[in-house]
């Protein structure tokens, strides 16, 4: 039991390494999936997601940053 609770604890890990991100990522995914579904002409949906996608990333990355500081 303890080698499937360790196995499930990596998986998680390594799909959800923060919650956070996940979580923006999808609310994300799903706002775009909304758009395309209410509005007609949705060629720049493709564009518009992604920019989501890299802004919730570069947030991201720096909360990380912030959180462990400069290493001198």
């Amino acid at each position: 039991m303890k080698v499937l609770r360790a196995v499930g604890r990596e998986l998680w890990g390594l799909f959800v390494g923060d919650l956070s991100h996940t979580a923006a990522m999808l609310a994300w995914v799903a706002v775009v999936a909304v758009l395309a579904q209410t509005i007609r002409n949705a060629a720049w949906l493709g564009p518009v997601w992604f920019v989501g996608l890299a802004v919730i990333l570069l947030e991201n990355v720096g909360r990380a940053a912030r959180r462990r500081g400069p290493k001198i």
